[in-house]
């Protein structure tokens, strides 16, 4: 959404193996350390720390979903880490603060994850039936951070199927059995599925969906033989979230994810560009070897970046003129806009396109002053203005500058549309959210959202939102400060 925010480890990631379920030893990574990228022929500073500028916008989304990916798919040592690639992992439970992978984590759905390496062959992914009135998804994400396709209660319905996941490369008829073909244009994608949870009684049934969900090689599908497995990848460590915003390391990273990535058509100039300062798909990027005046036009270029993201969040973000519906989905529907898709990276990597969810997130209140646990605020849906979902909604609340779960008494970290029978109403038949560190009260305990003592933002999620709520005649009410 602005699904995470940025943490630590941020989260859902993707890079993955071979057409078998073996733990990934490895595809050649550019040799890091060998050569140096700018050159002899590289451009005049000012104009290298424009074009850093413009690379770093473009990659960020990338290296910060390695780094994601990489604790959960690479890194056996990370206590982040769910397995094997080319395998579905199943988590059957929701996020608590103990979880600091994911910046602004969902608590709402368990999720299952899969790393899909798509070089050797394709993958069949199968779902189960599952229940009317039950909401799940799977949604697919490339190398460059685009939700490029669905499969779930909204996008393909309820009723069991197999689909075909494939890569930029592969060329065939589409498979009796599969009904749907679901194309990558990286060779390296994820999936993440998202199962509702209705209450804590509910685990063993969410545990049966998610043993339902299948993945196995095209080859396995349709009884053939496997055709030659790809090279073992061999994984270059990513960098730390803050190493990430500094160093010039950063671009050598961006360099080794590049080569599962063919360069699109719409892009073409634009890495011709990247290439004067050493950015290029399997290019090695020798930190090392730069010149003073190269190291500093790399770094003035990442921090101009971070600028821009500052002022887009402000002038756009905090003052609701954009929101998560205008930062996810398609390459088409990004059109270019890089600067939104490093702001979905930043505020909530994996967010799902809006048609999937929307997530009008809150950092301020009513007046504009920036939400803190050392004040009082109500949240108040008039009647008949609850978040108008197909599925389901939810308010969470995250601390800052983690945009971690926040731990607290009551063990609750979100109001969602399954405790609706156990919220106070008022006089009118509204709802009024309180959302303050203090318990308001025993009379109102049941409708508070516990708030950390410092600053904190609350996210809310609208899962397969109606027409209202995508062409805005539905608002999310104000975060108003209590007095």
């Amino acid at each position: 959404m602005l699904a995470s925010l940025r943490c630590a480890l941020p989260a859902f990631g993707l890079l993955v193996l071979a057409a078998c379920s073996r733990t990934p030893e490895p595809v050649a990574p550019p040799a890091a350390s060998t050569a140096a990228a700018p050159t002899a022929s590289a451009p005049p500073s000012d104009d290298a720390r424009a074009i850093a500028k413009e690379a770093y916008i473009y990659g960020f989304p990338m290296v910060d979903s390695y780094r994601i990916q990489h604790a959960y798919f690479v890194d056996k040592g990370n206590p982040e880490f769910k397995g094997g690639w080319n395998q579905i992992h199943n988590t059957a439970r929701v996020f608590t603060p103990k979880d600091k992978a994911i910046q602004t984590p969902n608590s709402d759905t368990p999720y299952s994850a899969l790393g899909a390496d798509l070089r050797a062959e394709p993958l069949v992914i199968s779902v189960p039936a599952v229940q009317a009135g039950r909401y799940y998804s799977a949604q697919f994400i490339d190398l460059y951070t685009f939700d490029f396709a669905y499969v779930g209660s909204r996008a393909t319905g309820s009723d069991a199927a197999n689909f075909l996941l494939v890569g930029p490369n592969w060329k065939g008829e589409t498979p009796k059995g599969i009904k749907e073909v679901i194309r990558s244009e990286t060779e390296l994608a994820f999936v993440l599925f998202r199962t509702q949870l209705f209450d804590a009684a509910d685990i063993e049934n969410v545990k049966k969906i998610q043993a339902g969900y299948k993945v196995q090689p095209l080859s396995k599908f349709l009884g053939t033989s496997p055709p030659p497995a790809a090279p073992p990848i061999d994984f270059i460590a990513p960098l730390t979230p803050d190493a990430q915003k500094t160093s010039p390391e950063f671009f050598g990273v961006l360099n080794w994810l590049l080569q599962f990535a063919p360069t699109h058509p719409s892009e073409t100039a634009m890495m011709e560009r990247f290439a004067k300062i050493g950015v290029g798909a399997g290019k090695p990027f020798d930190v090392a070897s730069l010149s003073a005046e190269q190291r500093a036009a790399l770094e003035g270029g990442m921090a101009d970046a971070w600028k821009a993201f500052a002022e887009y969040k402000a002038t756009k973000i905090d003052t609701g003129k954009e929101s998560s519906a205008d930062s996810f989905g398609t390459r088409a529907y990004l059109n270019g806009n890089y600067m939104r898709r490093m702001s979905a990276a930043v505020l909530g990597i994996y967010g799902n396109a809006k048609e999937e969810a929307m997530y009008p997130v809150y950092f301020t209140d009513a007046a504009g002053a920036k939400l803190d646990g050392a004040n009082k605020y109500t949240l108040r849906f008039a009647p008949g203005q609850l978040p108008p979902a197909n599925a389901f909604w939810s308010v969470t609340m995250y601390e800052l500058p983690s945009s971690l779960l926040v731990d607290n008494a009551l063990n609750r970290y979100l109001i969602n549309t399954p405790m609706l029978p156990s919220l106070k109403k008022d006089a009118d038949g509204g709802i009024t959210l309180y959302i303050q560190h203090a318990s308001p009260g025993k009379d109102k305990e049941a409708n508070w959202l516990p708030a950390p003592a410092g600053p904190f933002l609350v996210a809310m999620r609208v899962y397969w939102p109606k027409p209202e709520a995508l062409d805005g005649t539905w608002k999310a009410p104000p975060m108003e400060r209590a007095q």
